[in-house]
């Protein structure tokens, strides 16, 4: 069962602030750690944090506006009639479960979500395969509306157009709640961070939760040194195959010599001239200080350090 929360009359930061109230169709692939363009950290910061993001970029702006055109071909293609619903869905047994769906399907017990891809990522959806974090997106849609269908589909950018259907599964729908569950109440109910993944995102995350530092502070390491061992390691490991990298890439060019192309049946290679023009900021500065100081822009970061004691 499910409450319908009406949308079509919210403006933008509404409906921003309304997702931030539960875990989204959108949110599901990242709790999973499924998601290459967000994490579990992501996801926490997004429900914690009092900011709310206006997402307003070409990428985004292109999903919306071509979401009518992928409605279209999906009933050209299938012959189904879909409707747009203008309802944010919340689950009445797990009220942190919501959904904001693209289309219902009339006269069947399902749903539709509508992407649009770049051809760079056309392979993802070869061979009747759709990406992961989309799969558990449309899942997370059946877990709250309790449709047991769910089509997904795509236009590939230049490309093609393609559609998917998934079908109810008690296991992978209960295991999605549960993980759903354990991260709402464990992380973002209780205020705890989940763990780093090593994902430039979390990376990203934690510089926005700790912009600045108190001069001088200190606080005792403890229970790290074998993490830190572990890290010399890593970077003993990197150097070594950077070093054969290297020794490769450097047999290669002996190999072509003064030739801008080598090609195999598995590789092509390239040695080209590349013409770079940078702006020498240590003469401005010495000489037209005024105008290096006109446009100089500082921007405050904070360097991560880490030596032997």
């Amino acid at each position: 069962m499910y409450e319908k929360i009406p949308t079509a009359d919210m403006t933008d930061t509404e409906w921003l602030a309304l997702r931030k109230t539960g875990i989204g169709g959108s949110d599901a692939g990242a709790v999973c750690g499924l998601n290459p363009y967000s994490s579990p950290v992501k996801v926490f910061y997004d429900k914690t944090c009092s900011e709310i993001e206006e997402l307003d970029n070409e990428a985004v702006r292109q999903g919306h506006d071509l979401e009518d055109y992928v409605a279209q071909r999906f009933m050209e293609a299938t012959g189904l009639k879909v409707r747009r619903s203008n309802y944010m869905y919340r689950s009445t047994e797990y009220p942190f479960m919501i959904a904001d769906v693209d289309r219902l399907v009339v006269g069947e017990n399902a749903g539709l979500e509508c992407k649009t891809a770049s051809a760079y990522n056309a392979d993802k959806w070869k061979d009747g395969e759709i990406p992961l974090h989309y799969v558990m997106q449309c899942y997370h849609y059946m877990a709250v509306t309790g449709k047991r269908t769910w089509y997904i589909a795509a236009v590939i950018l230049g490309q093609k157009f393609v559609y998917r259907k998934l079908v109810w599964n008690d296991e992978l729908v209960a295991g999605l709640v549960d993980l759903e569950k354990d991260f709402w109440e464990n992380h973002v109910a209780a205020g705890v961070m989940p763990a780093p993944d090593g994902s430039d995102i979390c990376s990203e995350v934690l510089n926005s939760y700790f912009r600045s530092e108190r001069k001088g502070s200190s606080i005792r390491l403890t229970g790290f040194d074998d993490r830190l061992d572990r890290r010399e390691e890593i970077l003993e490991q990197i150097e070594e195959l950077q070093k054969e990298q290297k020794s490769i890439e450097q047999e290669i060019k002996l190999y072509m010599k003064d030739n801008e192309y080598a090609v195999s049946d598995s590789y092509r290679v390239s040695w080209s001239s590349v013409k770079t023009t940078r702006l020498d900021t240590t003469g401005i500065k010495e000489e037209q200080p005024e105008i290096y100081s006109n446009y100089a822009k500082q921007t405050v970061s904070r360097r991560f350090q880490i030596k032997a004691a």
